[in-house]
Order: structure tokens, then C-alpha cells, then sequence
């Protein structure tokens, strides 16, 4: 029995004797099948090519980028967030070796893992068995979890607090249970969003963007852009990382705004001249 990871979206899934015949993820529209064919390998058979390893890299005071090189799946890193009380891994990776939990054990390891949407649930349940802890999932997405645990911890309504400096809100858009993790105590008080792709930082790093699916260009509804720029409208940071190496460095609050207005004007038609 083996616990298969799809290469596309990297997500692993229940023990099985043979490959799924699909990945669940990846033949829905926010995602794409191979268009050389479905694909699978194994947390054991990655570890034995030595091809993979894990970067972590200090990002600020209390924060911690987690990145597999080359890359992996949907390319995405996660974070280890050191609030004031716990320890979070924010949203997952496929790939984890003894050296990356030596390394994270000597950062203090992790208390629990909270993720941001399906796209990384990847290997979440083989990292929760590692540092014995448990995963926190917004019920609106719980379909989407392909390797059932009793560490998940499905969570509801608009906001979680996971200790008294560390909250998660639903903001939906990208998925129905699509979430942020709020840490008004990072950036030396100034406050930090990390926001995996729910608010995605663009190539202008002073703007985000927001998509329904960001492989197949589906933008989300003006009104839902909307909704999710008020939903963050009342916390405080001043900056934002996203899943993909990217920032906005500062003033992320105002870019969020800004950028959803742009966005929702380019919708209405009020942006353009085209």
C-alpha cells in the first residue's frame, strides 16, 4: 500500500495498492491534468532519487520561507510563522525529509498547521504525523481532502484564532473556504498577511490580484472582489506574502484596496479602452 502524490498539484493521497486513476484536484477547472498524462510518486520514491531538498530561509523576525528545489508540483512554499505563544506551518509542500524537520525542530518546531486552500494540502497529513500536531481546514473545503486524518481539525465561521496572535479568516474567492493567516504582531507590530493565492501578489509587487483559477485566467466576480477587499479592510498589516516567493514589502494594506478597486473597475468596464 502506498500513498500516492500526484507530480501536477503535488497532493498526496490514502493509502492504496495501485495509482488512483485520476487526481480529483487537478481534473477541476481552478487546475489542469498533465497534458502528458496523469502522473504519481511516492514521499519514499522522492526521497530516494536525490534529486529534492528543502530551503529555508529567514524572512524577517519570526518568519521562515520553506521551499523545495528543484521544483516540485505547483511550485508553491510554506511558511513557519513563531507567534508570540505557538509555532505555525502556514500552508504545505510535498516534499519532507529528516533534515528539513531537524531544521524546523531547531526553529521550535511546529504546533500546528494551517492551510490557506486544497491546492497545498500536498503531503499536510505525513508533516501533522512528524510534529505531532493538527491541521486546521475550513469545513467549506473539506471535499477536497484526499488523505482523511483525525489530526484534521475542520474549522467554520469567518475567523479561527489559533492563539492569541495568530487568526485565520475565511475570505472564500479562489475556494469556498479559501483563508488568510493574520499576524497583526509581525513586521514589528506593523502586522503581516500571508495569504498563499487567495490575495495574489503580481509582478508589480506594489499590487495583488484575485482569480477563481490562475492556470485556466477564470477571474472571480467583481462582487466577490469586493467582499473579500472589505473582508480584510479592518485588519492591520502592512505587509503580504503570497505563496510564490513574492511580497508587497509595504503599505500592503492600501495595496489590497487599490488593487481591488482596479480590479473591479477593469470587470465593470471602467478601467479600459480597449
Amino acid at each position: 500500500m502506498e500513498k500516492f502524490i500526484c507530480t501536477t498539484c503535488g497532493v498526496q493521497y490514502h493509502k492504496s495498492e495501485e495509482p488512483p486513476e485520476y487526481c480529483s484536484i487537478c481534473t477541476e477547472e481552478r487546475q489542469y491534468v498533465n497534458p502528458n498524462g496523469q502522473d504519481w510518486t511516492t514521499l519514499d520514491d522522492m526521497r530516494a532519487s536525490g534529486i529534492y531538498q528543502n530551503e529555508i530561509v529567514r524572512m524577517e523576525e519570526g518568519l521562515y520561507r520553506i521551499t523545495t528545489v528543484p521544483e516540485f508540483g505547483i511550485g508553491q512554499s510554506a511558511f513557519v510563522v513563531q507567534g508570540d505563544r505557538i509555532n505555525v506551518l502556514w500552508d504545505c509542500i510535498s516534499y519532507l525529509d529528516v533534515e528539513t524537520q531537524k531544521q524546523i525542530r531547531e526553529l521550535g518546531g511546529i504546533d500546528g498547521i494551517s492551510l490557506s486552500h486544497p491546492h497545498y494540502y500536498s503531503t499536510q497529513v505525513q508533516w501533522a504525523e512528524a510534529f505531532d500536531c493538527p491541521i486546521y481546514i475550513h469545513e467549506d473545503d473539506k471535499k477536497w481532502v484526499m488523505e482523511p486524518s483525525n489530526r484534521i481539525v475542520f474549522w467554520s465561521d469567518e475567523q479561527l484564532e489559533l492563539s492569541e496572535d495568530l487568526f485565520l479568516h475565511r475570505l472564500g474567492g479562489h475556494f469556498k473556504g479559501g483563508s488568510v493567516l493574520h499576524w497583526p504582531g509581525g513586521n514589528g507590530g506593523k502586522g503581516i498577511l500571508l495569504t498563499g493565492d487567495i490575495i495574489q501578489v503580481v509582478a508589480d509587487t506594489n499590487w495583488v490580484s484575485f482569480m477563481y483559477s490562475y492556470p485556466n485566467l477564470i477571474p472571480l466576480p467583481a462582487s466577490k472582489v469586493k467582499e473579500l477587499a472589505n473582508r480584510v479592510n479592518d485588519l492591520h498589516f502592512d505587509r503580504l506574502y503570497n505563496a510564490f516567493q513574492k511580497a508587497v514589502i509595504k503599505n500592503a494594506h492600501e495595496a489590497v484596496q487599490r488593487s481591488a478597486k482596479r480590479y473591479i473597475n477593469a470587470l465593470e468596464g471602467t478601467l479600459l479602452d480597449t
